[in-house]
């Protein structure tokens, strides 16, 4: 982010939705929740809420002016719930109050009747009872059943991941006001104004020209606000609406981790098979997604989970499946990788299994498999500027990979054999100590009387996992942004676009383009809020393009203003404009400066009547996809990388440490190195809590198990790695690229899966001839519970 939102926010003085002055008169909403995961909604009773102090309303469906409906890519999402409840937590009114307790008192006085029916929690359960989203879909390369037979080795398994809680700072929120022509004006902490604006305007009935939407900056987002922030945003539109008033509403902490979606967890079979080289001949993958309870943004990920079926290696012969599951938990929807590091985790799983059936070091397979350029990935794109081999190898070269590696087999070759075993009496004595272990699983357990602790009882582990990332929106009509520039006669400029700054930093690359674009300096640069009135029918700020799309549109207004400028500068130095430049707001005439200043250029420009003022609009060129033959360029390029993952586990107790996560990663020529640097190693820690402990639970009911923070445990000081360090590969310009950089926000949140499986090595050291599951994420309790040897499945 830009020192400007730096300064603002380690100050506290940064607003966000919920800290803005409200008008007065604004009224707060509160959301009636249905507390069954599936059945079929008898009657709302609200006459005794409503007769409480300063409750103005109580909604229902039957007061949708509109159409009674958010949903996006499928139209399965009502707004309030009619008919039939689908999962707990789905909204069945909306009491809008005085106050936000008066509200949220009288939300718990209305009474929801509700006839239970069966639900489906699990997504193998509901494929085999064909409750899909959508039919599934496959991508296919090669002939795999013909290859199965020219393997030399054949491993099969299966491979489970979780969800995870996005856990913004900020939670959903949302403001609404009715305006003099019949519209409204929404505030909403939304990745997606435009999606915002189109959903209200579907609820409320309007045109879209009739609903204005305006974003500021959002505490956080991770993907959980790029289409669930439209449902409550709607709410505060349809009080407001309904009222004549501003109506306001935000989710507690509890709330939104009850009510909204999460990463998809996935269940996924997979077979592989490789030639005596170690060549991986075939690979063969079902995925079933878990999708919740709508579709919301499932089959898109599930699609980015397709062609990311076989990570950073080159299979000839793939078939990969994929099943986008309806269950009757909260529409799972949008989260850092988007689908990606899903697959991801398969792919590394299989060549784990296939490795230990041959008993070689899974890294020999890996190398030996890695993208080149020209290999053709399942979906018939062919690598561009393939970078795997080249990160791989720097990483073993400045990290040291060999002699770590030594290190490690000796330190487990020293470590005491006994542990395991008593970890197994401690785990029979006490079942329940692993759940009252350290801070997140990551330190000394607070636990019953364990048996004698012999020392040295640790046992260390290191991984390795190359990336390999696609860039672009798969929907290849969302590859287009606009951008609104104005030079004011100062020489101070305003930039507007449809991206959405969230703490990843957008906004100061978009200050830099401008800036380098224009050749002044970045503090005459403001990027105005995000508003659909200025940029119209903009993508979402997602899938890692917010700076490349946005980036792009702004650098060609700056440069039609520049072309302007330059003619103007030309004519007062009697030169052709070609000889103009700018830089460090000075005027250049062949490259050397000449008595003229930016300031006084745009002043005089003014007056001549110059237009200062650009609008312009960046479609990525080169992609596409035809889904009747899953074939085509989705993405306009990939991002590659490489980790060095190390860890440590307690034998006895089964907590444990990630010690370091070194890795190599290909971002191009950095627009933005600290901003880049911070992204990668968030994104990495996010990835480390994904795969360890952040363990998303729901009871038999379908209610969220896991909805605080005492509960749903997230990466913290002390579980962060000890060491995290970030190169990123030098002379490594993407031709293309906004200034020559690659895309950087979802791809490190990958090498956070090679904590999984440097824990998983440590774990087999500890008890060798065992085969940890392929079941992320490895919390501390299913660690203890495998090495007593009473969780091989993985439960």
């Amino acid at each position: 982010m830009s020192s400007e939102e730096v300064r603002l926010h380690v100050r506290g003085a940064s607003r966000f939705l919920d800290d803005q002055p409200l008008p007065a008169g604004t009224l707060h909403a509160a959301v009636v929740a249905s507390a069954h995961a599936h059945g079929r909604l008898l009657g709302i009773d609200a006459a005794a809420a409503s007769s409480l102090p300063g409750v103005r309303a109580i909604l229902t469906a039957a007061d949708v002016p509109g159409e009674n409906q958010i949903g996006t890519l499928v139209p399965d999402e009502p707004l309030l719930a009619e008919g039939i409840i689908h999962f707990v937590g789905q909204p069945a009114a909306l009491v809008v109050a005085d106050t936000p307790a008066e509200a949220r008192r009288a939300a718990r006085a209305v009474r929801v009747t509700v006839e239970p029916l069966p639900a489906v929690l699990d997504a193998r359960q509901a494929g085999a009872l064909g409750a899909l989203i959508a039919p599934p879909r496959t991508f296919a390369l090669g002939d795999v059943d013909a290859a199965w037979p020219r393997c030399a080795r054949i491993a099969a398994g299966r491979a489970e991941t979780g969800g995870q809680e996005h856990l913004y700072l900020e939670t959903q929120s949302a403001w609404a006001a009715p305006t003099e022509e019949g519209g409204v004006r929404v505030a909403s902490a939304t990745q997606a104004p435009t999606g915002v604006q189109r959903g209200v305007a579907r609820v409320l009935g309007l045109a879209m020209h009739r609903v204005e939407v305006d974003v500021r900056r959002l505490g956080g987002a991770f993907g959980g606000k790029e289409d669930q922030a439209t449902h409550w945003a709607a709410l505060a539109a349809l009080g407001a609406r309904h009222l004549g008033r501003p109506v306001k509403l935000v989710l507690s902490r509890r709330e939104d981790m009850r009510w909204t979606g999460k990463r998809h967890p996935y269940a996924s079979d997979f077979r592989i098979g490789i030639d005596a080289e170690g060549r991986i001949l075939a690979y063969e993958v079902t995925y079933y997604q878990n999708a919740g309870a709508a579709a919301d943004l499932s089959m898109a990920i599930l699609e980015r989970t397709l062609f990311h079926a076989t990570g950073s290696y080159f299979v000839p012969h793939v078939r990969a499946r994929a099943y986008s599951c309806r269950t009757n938990l909260p529409p799972n929807t949008a989260c850092r990788g988007f689908g990606a590091p899903q697959a991801a985790f398969v792919i590394e799983a299989a060549i784990r299994a296939i490795a230990e059936a041959v008993g070689r070091p899974a890294e020999e397979i890996q190398r030996l498999n890695l993208l080149r350029e020209g290999d053709e990935f399942p979906y018939g794109m062919r690598a561009r500027g393939a970078r795997a081999e080249r990160c791989w190898d720097e990483a073993c070269v400045l990290f040291r990979v060999e002699e770590r590696r030594r290190a490690i087999a000796a330190a487990n070759a020293a470590a005491d054999p006994a542990a395991p075993a008593m970890a197994a009496a401690n785990a029979a004595a006490d079942p329940g100590a692993p759940a009252i272990a350290g801070a997140n699983g990551a330190g000394p357990a607070l636990a019953a009387p364990l048996a004698a602790t012999p020392a040295p009882r640790y046992r260390r582990g290191l991984a390795m996992m190359p990336i390999c990332f696609g860039i672009s929106f798969t929907n290849t009509s969302m590859n287009q942004a606009s951008a609104l520039v104005h030079v004011y006669s100062d020489g101070s400029v305003g930039v507007s676009t449809g991206a959405v700054e969230m703490g990843q930093g957008v906004h100061a690359k978009l200050r830099q383009v401008a800036a380098r674009t224009l050749g002044v300096g970045v503090e005459r640069v403001k990027v105005e809020s995000t508003n659909t009135m200025r940029n119209a029918n903009t993508s979402p700020t997602a899938a890692s393009t917010g700076a490349d799309l946005n980036g792009q549109a702004t650098r060609l207004a700056c440069l039609e203003i520049a072309g302007r400028l330059r003619g103007a500068a030309a004519a007062r130095a009697g030169c052709s404009s070609d000889d103009v430049g700018f830089d460090g707001g000075r005027v250049l005439v062949s490259g050397r400066p000449i008595d003229l200043d930016w300031e006084t250029l745009v002043r005089e420009a003014h007056r001549a009547r110059v237009n200062l003022s650009a609008h312009a609009h960046y479609a990525t060129p080169g992609i596409g996809f035809d889904r009747s033959r899953e074939k085509g360029e989705p993405f306009a390029y990939h991002v590659y990388g490489a980790a060095v993952v190390e860890a440590t586990v307690d034998a006895l107790l089964g907590t444990y440490t990630i010690d370091a996560v070194r890795a190599v990663h290909d971002g191009g020529r950095l627009l933005d190195p600290l901003a880049d640097l911070g992204q990668a190693e968030g994104g990495i820690v996010q990835g480390l809590g994904w795969m360890t402990i952040e363990d998303v639970r729901h009871d038999a009911a379908g209610a969220l198990e896991t909805d605080t923070l005492t509960t749903y445990k997230v990466p913290d000081l002390d579980f962060a790695p000890r060491e995290i360090e970030v190169r990123f590969l030098e002379d490594a310009d993407h031709p293309g690229g906004l200034f020559a950089s690659k895309a950087i926000g979802e791809p490190p949140l990958l090498y956070g899966i090679g904590g999984f499986f440097a824990l998983r090595e440590a774990l087999r050291a500890a008890r060798p001839g065992g085969v940890p599951p392929f079941t992320a994420p490895l919390t501390p309790e299913r660690a203890l519970l495998w090495l007593a040897g009473q969780d091989e499945a993985g439960a």
